[in-house]
């Protein structure tokens, strides 16, 4: 059976790219050195505020990091021209806006990972940090960067 594309697993998983959302403030949306491509931050579509473990589960956590995912797509669409270019993920790096006693921030994060690994396959298997934060730009639920190996 061939190999799907990239493009026919975001087909088959029903994922419409957004254009890419422009930065929040005087910074780049990416930064290529050689073969690495860093990604800012990007949050959920939408811009929905409040804190994981007060206003928000798990649960929709886990959405808003899928969905922040997507918005990490659409970046690397637009810097590449073509998710095809990606030659794998390496680094994925969330920062949960939580109250302090919150503790499920790795399964937040499975949202992105998850999103991540459908679409590219074994070339998106990465390594990650989770953190949580007292706050977030605009009181974004997460905030997500992250780093990919690109082919030239």
């Amino acid at each position: 059976m061939p190999k799907q594309t990239v493009a026919e697993r975001l087909k088959t998983l029903g994922i419409v790219l957004p254009d890419a959302s422009e930065p929040a403030a005087r910074y780049a949306n990416f930064v290529k050195v050689d073969k690495l491509l860093f990604l800012s931050g990007k949050g959920p579509a939408g811009n929905p505020k409040g804190k994981l473990g007060t206003d928000y589960t798990t649960e929709e956590g886990y959405q808003f990091a899928r969905q922040a995912g997507i918005e990490v797509l659409a970046v690397l669409n637009s810097a590449l021209g073509s998710l095809e270019r990606v030659k794998r993920a390496v680094k994925i790096q969330g920062f949960v806006n939580a109250s302090p006693d919150f503790e499920e921030h790795h399964k937040v994060l499975n949202g992105c990972s998850d999103l991540i690994l459908d679409v590219f396959g074994e070339k998106g298997l990465h390594a990650r940090s989770v953190l949580g934060a007292v706050s977030v730009r605009n009181n974004l639920p997460i905030i997500i960067d992250s780093i990919f190996e690109v082919e030239e």
